[in-house]
């Protein structure tokens, strides 16, 4: 069987599977809450827009922002998801220097901040000049049983790290340790503001904050740095969220084990996502935190591109198989789903949660 007749018959199973299975919000909550769902359940920060066309059956050219959210509220649907994840505003995005696409992109290649200058200068994005109807027109198509996740525009220590650069950065923990701090507490301010913006909203269930920190050995600041400009702004976003009694999900890349502890009991997130079999994987991770935080997707990218289907599906199954008694768990991609990954491979994946009852 080619790959296009694999994928076109395992399209048609998801998407039968799928329509019998009615979302239910409810089912991610009781993971996020570290509990046992319903049924086995699923989770993923984005997919891309060739596969959100397949599972919608639409384009998206030429679609308006409205339009491109419905069309991912009904790819996410349609693939059994319980929720859909929820873009922000585009005058919301810290603007920063282009750079030239590539496999890999430097730290410092988007720099545009060095200077009080350039900081007093800089078009910071300001919630109140957001239009955010774009939530309320949601609210009225949304399906039944069904709520969004919304994400932040990056991250602090990502924004503060491309808007001046990561040697620069680096740098200025020693040359300038005020205006470091300027610049993280004007981000901070900004995310704070967005989160207490959007929070009461119906149609979102939860939020992620999206704010890459490590390596694959360590976090990109050293711990005490991590204490003194990044940490307190997490935990004044996720004392908002919480609140108003709804869930906040870490996502980010990298070796946080420095850290771990600080996530769980001093911001008090309620669950970890995205992982690496590099660093830790995610049958390890859910061994050694699943006790005290939710644990998300983890099935690394790696070993999806580079295994078969039945490989994946198998994974994915005794993953399931390992976490169902406690629960805590949805399943899921270690970060996303790029481009570059195969359709019928990640297909693989979620049918084992489909199929299992």
């Amino acid at each position: 069987m080619d790959n296009l007749q694999q994928n076109h018959e395992m399209l048609h199973k998801l998407l039968n599977i799928a329509k019998q299975r009615k979302p239910n919000f409810n089912n991610i909550l009781k993971v996020l809450n570290n509990e046992r769902p319903n049924r086995p359940t699923l989770f993923e920060f984005f997919l891309n827009d060739n596969m959100y066309e397949e599972l919608a059956n639409k384009s998206v050219v030429g679609l308006s922002f409205h339009e491109y959210n419905i069309l991912k509220m009904e790819a996410y649907r349609n693939a059994g998801f319980d929720f859909f994840t929820l873009s922000y505003p585009k005058n919301m995005l810290f603007e920063t220097k282009s750079h030239e696409m590539g496999e890999s992109i430097s730290l410092n290649d988007t720099a545009i901040i060095t200077n009080i200058d350039d900081f007093n200068k800089y078009n910071w994005p300001d919630i109140n000049k957001s239009d955010l109807t774009y939530i309320t027109k949601l609210e009225k198509v949304v399906p039944k049983g069904m709520k969004a996740i919304a994400y932040c525009p990056g991250g602090l220590l990502e924004n503060v790290m491309q808007l001046i650069g990561y040697d620069n950065m680096c740098y200025l923990l020693y040359d300038d340790k005020q205006f470091l701090e300027l610049v993280f507490n004007k981000v901070g301010q900004i995310l704070l503001d967005f989160y207490k913006a959007i929070v009461d909203f119906d149609i979102i269930g939860a939020f992620i904050v999206n704010d890459d920190w490590g390596f694959n050995t360590q976090t990109m600041l050293a711990f005490k740095d991590m204490k003194k400009y990044v940490i307190p702004w997490h935990t004044k976003i996720v004392e908002v969220i919480h609140k108003s009694s709804k869930k906040a999900i870490l996502h980010s890349c990298g070796n946080l084990d420095s850290v771990m502890d600080i996530i769980i009991n001093d911001i008090k997130y309620d669950a970890k996502h995205s992982f690496e079999d590099n660093i830790i994987s995610v049958e390890d991770a859910y061994q050694k935190w699943g006790d005290k935080i939710a644990i998300l997707g983890g099935i690394d990218l790696d070993f999806i591109y580079n295994k078969n289907s039945k490989e994946i599906a198998k994974r994915a199954k005794n993953l399931l198989r390992i976490t169902n008694k406690k629960g805590g768990y949805a399943l899921g991609t270690g970060n996303s789903v790029p481009h570059y990954i195969e359709n019928e491979k990640y297909y693989a994946l979620i049918l084992t949660a489909l199929e299992t009852h």
